[in-house]
């Protein structure tokens, strides 16, 4: 699916979208590492659209240690990010979070997750479209699954969003990272033109609003 980029008054060339490149990909099985320093750490997989648009976003957060773009929920082993793209595999593009509990919780990661895309829309995120953009919470545990349930229920109950909260609750079973030209994508294309348009409104509005949460230099 090509990335569609509209901006009032606004157009511009040479910007790359999230389907113009290919890759290969590693799995990953682990739900739980450990540190250097022995903290153990625990994971948590986010789909919230394009990958490039929200990974710089959890790599600022206080307790944070590691995130990795990739694929997951799908049926096809090791997929290529145009397989993804063409929506033949059932991935969604999401985030593994590596993050240290004593610093940062789950419910604080989902209130985040809910914050910075918009779980209303089924299989789209603003102009790309496609199962493989859905909104989705990969649980790990029973517990992250109890308390994503009970948040999504109350986001509606509440009428939080004008329309109802379509995120979908699916058990985690297998992540695999993207191509390294997808890691890191905001911090190493900082000046390309999608990163300056519609990335960096999102991190800077985020960065405004979660301002308590953020990491300390």
């Amino acid at each position: 699916m090509l990335k569609v980029l509209f901006l009032s008054g606004i157009s511009f060339l040479g910007i790359q979208s999230c389907a113009q490149q290919d890759n290969s990909v590693k799995t990953q099985k682990e739900n739980k590492i450990m540190t250097s320093s022995n903290v153990k750490l625990d994971t948590a997989t986010f789909g919230t659209g394009c990958f490039w648009c929200t990974e710089a976003i959890f790599q600022q957060l206080e307790g944070v240690e590691k995130v990795t773009s990739g694929y997951s929920g799908g049926t096809v082993p090791n997929p290529t990010y145009e397989e993804v793209c063409s929506k033949t595999t059932g991935h969604a593009e999401c985030l593994n979070i590596m993050y240290n509990p004593a610093k940062i919780s789950f419910d604080e990661l989902l209130e985040v997750f809910w914050q910075i895309h918009d779980p209303t829309t089924l299989n789209r995120q603003g102009a790309d479209v496609g199962t493989q953009y859905r909104s989705v919470v990969f649980y790990h545990t029973a517990e992250q699954k109890v308390k994503t349930e009970k948040y999504k229920a109350a986001l509606n109950n509440t009428g939080a969003f004008n329309n109802p909260v379509v995120t979908t609750l699916e058990p985690f079973t297998i992540f695999y990272p993207a191509d390294e030209e997808h890691q890191n994508y905001y911090r190493n294309n900082t000046s390309q033109g999608y990163c300056q348009f519609v990335i960096r409104p999102k991190v800077e509005k985020f960065e405004k609003v979660f301002k308590s949460k953020l990491k300390k230099y």
